[in-house]
């Protein structure tokens, strides 16, 4: 998900390695529908990266569409920063809990 606070515009990818060959544009938008677009992320804990100029180059791929060849590189160091915080929050938040698993005794 690319944002900017200052900016009108907002662009979010998704990258399914298992139907897609690369990122896909899943929204576009300026003015208001960015700031939906943000909203939905925020709401859904997705990654926001700020980024004004890699907005504008993904603003003019159409939804549905992959990325072009000649974003590959500045979009997966994108990805692989977010693989790589996700990675360390997941380590530190304990699994949940089954509701029939019983608390340990600490001794």
């Amino acid at each position: 998900m690319e944002k900017k606070e200052k900016q009108d515009k907002a662009v979010a990818l998704r990258y399914d390695e298992q139907k897609r060959n690369a990122p896909e544009v899943v929204a576009s938008g300026s003015g208001i529908v960015a700031q939906k677009i943000i909203e939905s992320a925020q709401v859904a804990g997705v990654f926001i990266k700020e980024d004004p100029d890699l907005v504008e180059l993904l603003a003019k791929v159409p939804v549905g569409e992959e990325i072009p060849a000649e974003l590959y590189q500045t979009v997966a160091e994108v990805l692989a920063f977010v693989y790589s915080v996700n990675s360390k929050f997941k380590e530190k938040v304990p699994p949940p809990r089954s509701e029939n698993s019983q608390p340990t005794p600490e001794n």
